[in-house]
């Protein structure tokens, strides 16, 4: 029986003791903080789940991603749908989507409004049934307890040679460079702020930077308050031992946004938050072995939907 040592609890270390777990893989599991710390990536009642991506490669991963979930708990997805808000048709996911075989829908502005959101003159609306949040909180625990492992918290591991294991899996979130110091990422802290709305979860909303294709806002359903919003890459470099608070000047323009598409949603934060991106130049994930080390790392800021499809790759690099 191999033994895996992994470092880091958040999401993509829970989803991979999961994923070897059911490999028959020897597990431990280390972390830094205690399970419900909030000084990382993967803290939070919920994420955007979505398969629409304008690059098919994504688009598939996703689809892996999804199967992933139904094979560990359906109920971990609110399936609410997801829109796209473009500027210029050309930046929606169509195209992926159709190469992909994804069915989608154009909205135009009385479909998106009666969906609570604001459709800008001239713009493109883009919805996907197969969508919406991924419950993360719910989602860490259900990994773990399918993987019936359990965790060694506050267990800071200084140096991967310190660990008995055949193979160990560094998911340590923004403090890979601490364990495996070339990588080349950056750590931003990101602002994240809730909004009191009422009724029904909504679709999660996501406006697509004229500029990069990528996210520029986003909100989504919140169980607690009903809106959760924020500014993608937004935040400014950090080091991820010290802590901070939301920062005020991105407060400021989500709330500017939520007034601008959501006329129904009360504009004022009844919650603000911080969480931590570890991103690469093109946002691509670093999922590689490099002896008797796998590295799972730099989820970029949209990695918590394919926590599922990436436990699972890691757990076959290690195991190979």
């Amino acid at each position: 029986m191999t033994r895996v040592a992994i470092v880091g609890a958040g999401v993509m270390g829970c989803a991979t003791a999961w994923a070897l777990s059911e490999r028959g893989a020897q597990v431990t599991l280390y972390e830094q903080f205690e399970l419900d710390h909030e000084r990382g990536s993967s803290h939070g009642r919920t994420r955007i789940f979505r398969i629409a991506y304008p690059d098919a490669y994504w688009i598939r991963f996703a689809q892996d991603a999804y199967a992933g979930w139904r094979d560990l708990d359906p109920d971990l997805l609110g399936l609410y749908g997801l829109i796209e808000l473009v500027a210029d048709p050309e930046l929606t996911s169509a195209r992926a989507l159709e190469e992909c075989g994804v069915r989608y829908k154009l909205l135009d502005a009385d479909q998106v409004r009666a969906r609570g959101a604001v459709l800008p003159e001239g713009w493109t609306a883009l919805l996907t049934s197969d969508a919406g949040v991924v419950f993360a909180d719910r989602a860490r625990y259900a990994f773990l307890e399918a993987a019936s492992v359990d965790v060694e918290t506050n267990s800071r591991i200084e140096s991967t040679e310190e660990l008995d294991a055949d193979v160990v899996v560094v998911t340590a979130g923004s403090w890979i460079r601490d364990l495996v110091p070339d990588l080349p990422v950056t750590v931003t802290r990101e602002t994240v702020a809730y909004f009191k709305r009422e009724g029904s979860p909504p679709p999660s909303i996501v406006d697509l930077n004229a500029e990069t294709g990528g996210h520029g806002m986003y909100s989504l359903h919140d169980p607690v308050h009903g809106l959760k919003a924020g500014a993608h890459h937004a935040g400014a470099e950090a080091d991820p031992d010290s802590e901070a608070i939301p920062d005020p000047a991105i407060v400021d323009r989500v709330a500017a946004w939520v007034s601008a598409r959501f006329p129904e949603v009360d504009p004022n934060p009844v919650e603000t938050q911080t969480c931590l991106y570890t991103t690469t130049t093109d946002e691509q994930f670093i999922l590689e072995r490099r002896g008797r080390i796998v590295i799972g790392s730099a989820c970029s800021g949209h990695g918590f939907k394919f926590a599922p499809a990436v436990g699972r790759r890691l757990a076959e690099l290690a195991l190979s």
